[in-house]
């Protein structure tokens, strides 16, 4: 699949990248959690990441959606983009690079550990938790 380019996004692939979000939305049933807009070049997948911070380990990076559109599935385009998110977690100083990953999710999960991930639910017992809406109100006080 030499034909495809792995890049960092611009402004003007904001339209692409929302139709891939609502595909990625629709795939993982989250459908009416989508609630950002936009329009816009032929983008086929987007890895959408940002800098955390560890106690331990410092500086990490966090990928928290990749998508690639189904008819471009199978074509190493998700390893590309994963391999891309690592370049720049090394230029950018980062000891590890994270991401989760839904349990019925296992071709994700087959790909993630082919590459090298480690499962911290199975090696570390973690598990990810999010506080949200009223839960998230009442631990303000608001």
């Amino acid at each position: 699949m030499d034909s495809v380019r792995i890049r960092e996004a611009k402004e003007g692939d904001c339209g692409s990248i929302l139709r891939l979000i609502r595909e990625l939305a629709e795939y993982e049933k989250f459908s009416d959690q989508v609630m950002i807009t936009e329009e816009g070049p032929c983008v086929v997948g987007y890895g959408l990441y940002y800098f955390i911070y560890s106690t331990w380990k410092g500086r990490n990076i966090y990928l928290e959606d990749i998508y690639v559109k189904p008819e471009y599935r199978g074509q190493g385009i998700g390893s590309k983009i994963i391999k891309k998110v690592a370049e720049v977690a090394l230029d950018k100083g980062c000891s590890q690079f994270r991401l989760a990953v839904l349990d019925w999710n296992k071709r994700a999960m087959d790909l993630y550990k082919a590459l090298g991930a480690q499962d911290l639910t199975e090696a570390e017992g973690w598990h990810s938790f999010c506080f949200k809406g009223d839960s998230m109100r009442e631990l303000a006080g608001k």
